[in-house]
């Protein structure tokens, strides 16, 4: 039987999953999909975007490899500046599990204007609040929370997070709970 191979725009508050703890929303609500399907790498409850699928181990491992980049819009407290676009560019400090870690060097650049994305359904906060900013952080490792813990390093916390990017296949305009089947990921 040929592997399946989904994308989705996993929405604020689901879980990367399709089993697990009764009172948590999870992405079996959003299609009826195969047996053996499986989440490639995974997004926190609190973040939003690209998420692949697929009953492929194989290609599971390789997509979460270090060989694949994946891209993050982060939308961050205050104006992000030169030297903490800088400092997440080198390699920041993080603690992974009360392990200190140090992050490897990558893409980071702040983006301007700011992307327009659907509004999220739990309000993030209000212009009263202070001014926020977007940075594009780009990856190719993928420790616990690790976009969040890097921007409050260098004092930029983050408000909102969403996956656009998993290689070459991009978020685009896939609506928050929307599912496409694809023949394969082109990797």
């Amino acid at each position: 039987m040929p592997h399946r191979h989904f994308l989705i725009h996993k929405p604020y508050g689901y879980l990367s999953q399709f089993v697990g703890e009764a009172k948590k929303k999870k992405l079996g609500e959003f299609h009826a999909f195969p047996d053996g399907i499986m989440a490639i790498g995974r997004l926190d409850e609190d973040s939003e975007g690209l998420l692949l699928l697929t009953t492929d181990g194989r290609m599971s491992e390789y997509i979460r490899s270090k060989n694949i980049e994946k891209e993050y819009y982060a939308q961050v407290d205050g104006l992000i500046d030169d030297a903490a676009i800088a400092q997440l560019r080198a390699g920041v400090e993080i603690g992974v599990h009360s392990v200190k870690f140090q992050t490897s060097p990558c893409a980071a650049r702040r983006l301007a204007p700011a992307p327009t994305f659907v509004p999220r359904t739990r309000k993030i906060r209000d212009d009263r609040h202070g001014p926020t900013s977007w940075v594009s952080i780009t990856l190719t490792e993928g420790k616990y929370r690790q976009i969040r813990k890097m921007t409050a390093a260098v004092g930029f916390p983050t408000l909102r997070l969403i996956r656009v990017r998993v290689g070459g296949i991009w978020l685009g305009d896939l609506a928050p709970g929307a599912v496409r089947e694809v023949v394969d990921f082109g990797m």
